[in-house]
């Protein structure tokens, strides 16, 4: 069963092991440090996850993955960025499916927030299929906006409304 839930002590050391895989970090925000160390974790645990909503994404007790929204400043205090990532041991069993379909639920009956909205890395085809799935639409394409690992990506912007 896929829970969101909030971050404890125990997803520590799970956090280190998940985020110390290339293929899961290649397509996220460089915010998060390379090598993650412990440290990194509890700081996230005890206080990065507090900011905004970031959920653990536990399936029968474990922690797989984490799923946040950053909501935005100002006139943009209704409108909200997703972002989520999964420990590749889980990847195609559509747990990011429900898990961005549950958080967008969440947010659409909880809060505000009317627009919420996924900044995707062009290569990364499986993140855009999940959105997708879940009614975001593409709105566009930013070419060559993303400088990481030494090359240029367009990053595609997904959104998804509720109004």
């Amino acid at each position: 069963m896929i829970e969101l839930r909030d971050f404890e002590q125990r997803d520590i050391e799970v956090l280190g092991k998940l985020l110390n895989n290339k293929n899961v970090t290649q397509y996220l925000t460089t915010r998060i440090a390379q090598p993650y160390t412990t440290q990194d974790a509890e700081w996230w645990v005890n206080t990065g996850s507090k900011a905004g909503i970031a959920k653990a994404i536990d399936v029968d007790g474990t922690l797989v993955g984490v799923i946040s929204i950053t909501i935005g400043d100002y006139e943009n205090a209704r409108s909200a960025e997703i972002g989520y990532w999964l420990g590749e041991d889980y990847w195609e069993e559509g747990i990011a499916t429900k898990a961005v379909d549950k958080m967008t639920n969440y947010v659409f009956s909880n809060s505000e927030i009317v627009r919420l909205f996924a900044p995707v890395f062009a290569p990364n085809k499986e993140s855009m299929h999940v959105l997708e799935k879940c009614g975001y639409i593409k709105e566009g394409i930013f070419k060559k906006s993303i400088f990481k690992g030494g090359k240029y990506l367009d990053e595609h912007i997904f959104a998804k409304i509720n109004l």
